[in-house]
Order: structure tokens, then C-alpha cells, then sequence
């Protein structure tokens, strides 16, 4: 660096000069200094007091000892506590008499939002509405059931998947991909699908594919098409589709099948946690009264 003398001002440069402006050697001021040296102190202090430098497999602890997920895992302790008596209620009550006690299911219901809102959203959306290949939790069309007790089940369980030997479970033939049918037959009742709601392609293919339909699907769906929720099997008369109602899409499923899988959240949500969420999908607006048992 070279040292100058500046004629007017007693500053020394730098040396550095750009059309007659020359920069100033300026010390920086004292109080600017000193609170740059505490932050350094205490950027130092932190990282010994806190945890903070990364390791192979966790942090520094800090002499302290502080930890957020410590302090996480005893405020939901906490939480737990102050609901254990409201939750072992929930578990003892039967569950079509939840709604019968208005604490309780205002309980079970905001409670139930929660869980959903953590753990079902992200399939079936946050205001329970679904999507392509997501059940719409809305409605009264029901796969397995609507009422309590189907709801609980199918949450508890869940669908086609192989972890829970308890999952409902039902399996679709892929009639086009394993040769059952041929290409038109498989025109032929995708076309008499699409007349049990109203709106087929091709009228003639219709008529040809209800024998089609009735040698291949009626047991599952019903000679009707409205379906069998002892099976999952949907209805096929209503014009709700889970994966879509057009030709192409339905083409695809009646060639390819379609699998989709539900999680079995026993284990995973506790007893209560379940129980709360089932009353929350109950109570949204497709939810039914009690089965009738013969």
C-alpha cells in the first residue's frame, strides 16, 4: 500500500487515484470496531453454549444441553396429557354414539382435522375433495362404505397394500393387457359403461357390450353396473369416476386395471387418533347412518 499525505485533509490514501479522486486510508470508528469484536465473542460463546457444529451423525450438544426436539417431545407430552382423559373416552365410546355426545364430537371432529390435515391431505386434499386416482370424501359414493364403522375400518387398515393382512382388498383384471378380451370387446363394453350414465360413443357398440359387460363384470359390478361396496367394486351408473368417466380413460382401465393403495394407519396413529379422524371424514358431508343388521 502506499502512504500519502493528503495536501488539504490529514488523511493518508491508498495510493489509488481515478481521474483525481483519490481513496482515503480512513481507520474505522471505534464504536463500529467494538461491536464487531462482541459479535465475534459472541458468535463464539453460541457455538460453545448451543449445539451447533455438525457432526458425523448429529451436532456439537453445547454445554447447555438445549434441544428443540427435546422441548418439541415435552410440549406434545404436555398436550398428550391434558387430553388423555378426552381420548380414552373417544376409545370406549362406541362409535355411533360419538356424535351423540356433542363435547365429545366436537373433540373427535377437530381432532380429526388435524390428523387429516397431517397425514390425508396430501392425497386426498386439504378440503377432502380428492383427485385423479384420489377417493372425493365429500360425496355419498362410497367404494367400501360411508357409515361409521367402514370409515374406521378402511382407516384403520387401509387398501391393497401389504403391510396390514387386515386391508380391504380388491383386484381389478386387466382385461385388454392378459388377453381376456379383445380389443373390440373391450371397445364394445367400455362403450356400454359409459350408457349406464348417459353418454356412450357409440350406441351400437353399446348394445353389443351388455352381453360383454354381463359375462365379465356384472359379477362385481352388479348386473345394473351400480356396483358391490362388499367388494369394492364402484358403480359404474352414477357418472363419478375415480380416475375418469371418458373413453380413453376408461379404455386404459378396462385394458389395464387400475391398484391403487391406501395405507394401513394402525400403528402409525394411535387409537384415538383413528377414531377422531374417522368422525371427521364422517361428518363432512357423504357420511351415513349405521349399517341395519339383519
Amino acid at each position: 500500500m502506499t502512504q500519502k499525505k493528503d495536501d488539504d485533509l490529514d488523511y493518508e490514501t491508498t495510493g489509488h487515484e481515478w481521474d483525481g479522486i483519490r481513496e482515503y486510508n480512513k481507520p474505522l470508528p471505534r464504536w463500529w470496531l467494538w461491536t464487531f469484536y462482541a459479535t465475534i465473542i459472541w458468535g463464539i460463546a453460541y457455538t460453545i453454549a448451543y449445539p451447533a457444529w455438525p457432526m458425523i451423525s448429529s451436532a456439537t450438544p453445547g454445554l447447555l444441553g438445549y434441544s428443540t426436539r427435546t422441548e418439541l417431545s415435552q410440549e406434545v407430552a404436555a398436550v398428550e396429557d391434558r387430553n388423555a382423559a378426552i381420548n380414552q373416552r373417544l376409545v370406549e365410546t362406541d362409535l355411533n354414539a360419538v356424535a351423540d355426545d356433542p363435547e365429545l364430537q366436537s373433540y373427535a371432529v377437530n381432532a380429526g382435522d388435524a390428523v387429516f390435515m397431517t397425514f390425508c391431505a396430501q392425497c386426498h386434499g386439504s378440503g377432502a375433495a380428492g383427485a385423479k386416482g384420489y377417493p372425493n370424501l365429500l360425496d355419498n359414493d362410497w367404494l367400501w362404505g360411508g357409515d361409521m364403522e367402514a370409515i374406521h375400518t378402511t382407516v384403520r387398515h387401509g387398501i391393497r397394500n401389504e403391510t396390514d393382512p387386515d386391508a380391504r382388498y380388491s383386484q381389478m383384471p386387466a382385461f385388454g393387457a392378459d388377453g381376456i378380451l379383445t380389443e373390440a370387446q373391450i371397445d364394445q363394453v367400455v362403450n356400454h359403461v359409459m350408457s349406464l350414465s348417459g353418454t356412450p360413443r357409440d350406441a351400437e357398440a353399446a348394445e353389443q357390450g351388455a352381453q360383454v359387460f354381463a359375462d365379465n363384470c356384472a359379477a362385481c359390478h352388479g348386473e345394473d353396473g351400480t356396483g358391490d361396496r362388499s367388494q369394492g367394486a364402484p358403480n359404474l351408473a352414477d357418472a363419478i369416476w375415480l380416475y375418469g368417466g371418458d373413453y380413453e380413460t376408461l379404455h386404459a382401465t378396462v385394458s389395464n386395471a387400475r391398484f391403487g393403495v391406501m395405507p394401513s394407519w394402525e400403528g402409525r396413529l394411535s387409537d384415538a387418533q383413528i377414531r377422531a379422524v374417522t368422525a371427521y371424514v364422517h361428518q363432512l358431508g357423504g357420511g351415513e347412518a349405521p349399517v341395519e343388521q339383519d
